[in-house]
């Protein structure tokens, strides 16, 4: 498998979704609790990146398998393993190395820091390879959006503040012998979730354009996403209303002077990314108009990095 294969069956393009959250649960981590481990963070951004690309792997892998409709753009061009006629064992073979490469850095993180990070480790590998794999994979049914949302947008973001606090008790699991004890300090916990909520509603955001975009195809291949429970009127609607509620989350946030002022910055993205939001109304297109949830993803996430890396910085 050449690079361009390799890049494209990894979709490394979409690597930046899980990325932001990661960058934004440092920056806050600094601002809020004064705290930075480097050889923590490195060890599972490795981690990450490579079980996030193991996830898309596995999920073409299997969407190639089970397609009943074989033409078209979402097969031929945007599945790797059509477009560069890959082989079944280079696909499982690349699928097995990532996943490797994954597990033991996130090994190596545990044994850096605590039970608690092993125990967090092993749920998102297990639903992430659920998403795709499995009898009936997450990916194919009315739950991908509220998954991804969740372990991209929130589990991300509390595990990587969390590799940087874990001396200082917040969240603790401790086992000895057969007695197993999790502490967790509601109050932090909760912060943590609302910080992240942007994240969550415009990862699960992409997520639910790409299953509107896809929904016609998704019948024939017998996949049953939110926007076939619900109509592809109302998914979109729910695309559209969802992203007014991180613009609350965040004027609250503000006020209980858990985020800073400069935060509010992110306000004056309300203009392209209503824009975005017309022209995904006008047509759902995975070729056209799906891009603009990825857009919207990285306009919020990056004016939240932003805002709060210049107050950690220079102490506003």
């Amino acid at each position: 498998m050449n690079l361009k294969a390799f890049l494209k069956f990894v979709e490394i393009q979409t690597k930046l979704a899980s990325v932001l959250p990661f960058l934004l649960g440092i920056i806050f981590s600094f601002y809020r609790y004064g705290e930075i481990k480097v050889f923590n963070i490195i060890f599972m951004f490795v981690s990450l990146l490579f079980f996030d690309m193991t996830t898309t792997s596995v999920n073409n892998y299997i969407d190639y398998k089970k397609a009943v409709k074989k033409d078209g753009y979402n097969y031929e061009n945007h599945n790797a393993i059509v477009k560069y006629n890959l082989t079944r064992n280079q696909a499982l073979i690349t699928i097995f190395v990532l996943l490797s490469v994954a597990v033991l850095s996130g090994v190596i993180l545990f044994l850096m820091t605590d039970w608690f990070v092993l125990l967090i480790g092993i749920i998102s590998f297990t639903v992430g390879i659920a998403y795709s794999w499995g009898p009936i994979p997450i990916s194919r049914m009315p739950l991908g959006e509220f998954f991804s949302g969740m372990f991209m947008g929130f589990v991300i973001f509390l595990l990587s503040v969390y590799i940087n606090i874990h001396h200082l008790g917040f969240i603790s699991l401790n086992i000895n012998g057969f007695d197993l004890s999790l502490f967790i300090n509601m109050k932090e916990f909760l912060i943590m979730f609302f910080v992240s909520f942007p994240m969550v509603i415009t990862i699960g955001n992409i997520m639910l354009a790409n299953n509107i975009c896809d929904l016609q195809d998704d019948i024939i291949n017998k996949r049953y996403t939110l926007p076939y429970y619900i109509g592809q009127e109302n998914a979109v609607k729910l695309f559209k209303l969802s992203y007014f509620l991180i613009y609350i989350n965040i004027i609250v946030l503000v006020v209980l002077n858990i985020l800073p002022l400069i935060s509010l910055v992110l306000l004056i993205s309300i203009v392209p990314i209503i824009k975005n939001i017309k022209q995904f109304e006008k047509i759902q297109s995975k070729k056209d108009t799906f891009v603009f949830s990825v857009k919207n993803h990285f306009i919020i996430s990056f004016l939240m990095i932003v805002g709060v890396l210049i107050s950690s910085i220079f102490n506003l």
